[in-house]
């Protein structure tokens, strides 16, 4: 991989626009009710380990920026457009793909799958526009 240089607080913005676009994305407010009802998750599964998840949360939301920061400087995205031009790119080659793969696996209803990957949709496109358009 060639090396990119990470600008310290687009890097971090990205990774707080991950990490709290999924918080509101499955809290009452948006998606939560929907999202326990098709995958069978109850509160009380949710609130046992709820440390553990949080920090498998921050390590993804880093890994995720890390990975799209590469992205966007192989894509040479230089705007706040072409960055979300990037997000998106990456998230039908990648999360779709694996939350279709999943869909046809699984058999579970299809809005399960619109739930679970569009918070990265909304997600990616956020965090490619920040790391390309704030060097």
């Amino acid at each position: 991989m060639q090396p990119v240089p990470i600008h310290i607080w687009p890097f971090i913005v990205a990774v707080l626009i991950k990490f709290f676009v999924g918080w509101i994305w499955y809290s009452p407010v948006l998606f939560l009710k929907n999202w326990q009802l098709l995958s069978g998750v109850t509160n009380e599964q949710m609130s046992g380990g709820m440390g553990k998840s949080i920090a498998v949360w921050i390590f993804g939301s880093i890994a995720m920026a890390f990975i799209l920061a590469h992205a966007v400087a192989y894509a040479g995205a230089t705007t706040f457009v072409q960055g979300a031009e990037v997000g998106f790119a990456n998230w039908v080659g990648f999360v779709l793909v694996v939350g279709l793969d999943a869909y046809a696996a699984e058999k579970k209803p299809f809005q399960l799958t619109i739930i679970n990957t569009g918070s990265n949709l909304v997600a990616l496109i956020l965090m490619g526009g920040v790391l390309a358009g704030w060097q």
